[in-house]
C-alpha cells in the first residue's frame, strides 16, 4: 500500500478478484463477462468476494475460486438439470441456482440461456408487488 493511501477493506475490483485465476478459468471468466454484457444495459461490479451482474437488482453473480467459477443466478422457477449443483429459495419469487464452471466451453447453452432468462426476468422478480400484481391466473 502506498504511503498516505487510505486502507479500505471493503473495496475490491473485478481485476483483483480475477488476477490470480489460472488460464482456463480466466478464459471462462472473460467469455462469461462478454456474454452477459451483451444482454443489455446493466451494472457489473465487485463486492467482497463476488462479481455482481445487476439491473435494478442482482440477477447473477460469480465467485472466482482457485479451481472453479462459482456462478449463482436467480430465476422465478426451479431448474432441475445435472449442471445445477445447488438450489435454494432466495425470496418469495426467486430461486437461486449454483453452477460450477471450469472451462470457457462451458459458457454456452443451457447456462447462457438461464443467465439470459435471469436477466430478462430480473426486474419483474425484484419489483415490489401489491396484492394483484405478479399473480398468475
Amino acid at each position: 500500500m502506498e504511503e498516505k493511501q487510505e486502507h479500505d477493506c471493503w473495496t475490491t475490483t473485478q481485476e483483483n478478484l480475477t488476477c490470480d485465476l489460472p488460464d482456463d478459468l480466466m478464459e471462462a471468466w472473460e467469455r462469461l463477462r462478454e456474454t452477459a454484457s451483451g444482454f443489455g444495459e446493466q451494472r457489473i461490479y465487485a463486492s467482497h468476494n463476488s462479481i455482481m451482474f445487476s439491473r435494478k437488482a442482482c440477477y447473477f453473480f460469480v465467485r472466482p475460486k482457485k479451481k472453479v467459477l462459482e456462478i449463482w443466478f436467480f430465476l422465478g422457477r426451479t431448474v432441475k438439470a445435472p449442471l445445477v449443483r445447488k438450489r435454494q429459495k432466495a425470496s418469495k419469487l426467486k430461486v437461486a441456482h449454483m453452477v460450477h464452471v471450469t472451462h470457457r466451453d462451458q459458457v454456452e447453452p443451457p447456462l447462457t440461456d438461464w443467465l439470459w432468462e435471469a436477466f430478462e426476468s430480473s426486474d419483474r422478480l425484484s419489483a415490489k408487488h401489491d396484492g394483484k400484481q405478479g399473480r398468475r391466473s
